[in-house]
């Protein structure tokens, strides 16, 4: 599978995802988009990755942002078409069954900050910064930006950055719970690699359940949210990877999960 605009490697079973555009600071094109989704397509259906990091290239931009050009062109209609084409993306990535890592190296704006919020988890530069600008341009975030956002930081927190169209520096959006973990920027990889060691020995089927519990949870009352979770954990407990783990706590030993 060729892509113009991501770059693809993969390092014992992670997929790194590189949004491949230095020149436009890895502004978020049409193209870039359905590219994305053939990407994540791709994952959907390999199971030997067991982990994924997305992340940008160059050491300027995560993903600065839309491609603004393209903006300017779109009627009202096309507008939302355009919304909902990149949503349905990034919610793709969001319902992968497997951790998802963004790797913030630099400016995480607009889009790339809703690209960013998509990801499970995010490890960030100290010279990163985030944020939802478009207020700035007479618009407002269309790739999830103002669902994620409160999610993540709360409610009053989100309207105030959303309203002013604030940026947010690395140490800032760590402290508000943008983003999870804050590093140098030469140590950026070796942290996401750290992270993920630290998640990657659990049993596989575990994570995934994990993923589905909280991404589908937050979208219940807690009532239904609990049902989900006590669903979910039956499911757990029938696996071959339950017994393994429970078997490996008594014995005193590590646990050698198989895929499911």
């Amino acid at each position: 599978m060729t892509f113009a605009n991501l770059k693809i490697v993969d390092r014992d079973g992670v997929r790194w995802i590189t949004v491949n555009r230095p020149e436009k600071l890895n502004a978020l094109n049409i193209a870039t988009i359905a590219e994305l989704d053939r990407a994540i397509a791709a994952i959907e259906d390999d199971a030997s990755i067991d982990a994924v990091v997305v992340t940008g290239a160059g050491d300027k931009a995560f993903v600065a942002g839309a491609d603004i050009s393209e903006l300017t062109a779109l009627d009202p209609v096309a507008a939302k078409e355009f919304a909902l084409r990149g949503q349905a993306v990034f919610r793709r990535l969001e319902k992968l069954d497997r951790p998802v890592v963004a790797a913030i190296n630099g400016f995480a704006l607009g889009g790339g900050c809703e690209l960013a919020m998509a990801c499970h988890l995010r490890v960030a530069s100290t010279k990163a910064v985030l944020g939802q600008p478009e207020v700035k341009l007479g618009l407002i975030p269309g790739y999830g930006g103002t669902q994620r956002l409160p999610r993540l930081v709360g409610r009053g927190r989100a309207l105030e950055l959303l309203l002013s169209g604030r940026n947010v520096p690395a140490d800032e959006a760590c402290r508000i719970g943008l983003v999870n973990v804050v590093c140098e920027p030469d140590d950026l990889e070796a942290s996401v690699d750290r992270l993920l060691a630290s998640i990657r020995g659990n049993g596989p089927l575990a994570l995934g359940l994990c993923l589905e519990a909280v991404g589908s949870g937050l979208d219940m009352g807690l009532d239904d949210g609990c049902l989900l979770e006590a669903t979910l954990f039956g499911v757990g407990a029938a696996s071959d990877q339950m017994k393994e783990g429970t078997a490996a706590f008594l014995e005193r030993r590590k646990p050698q999960f198989r895929k499911p």
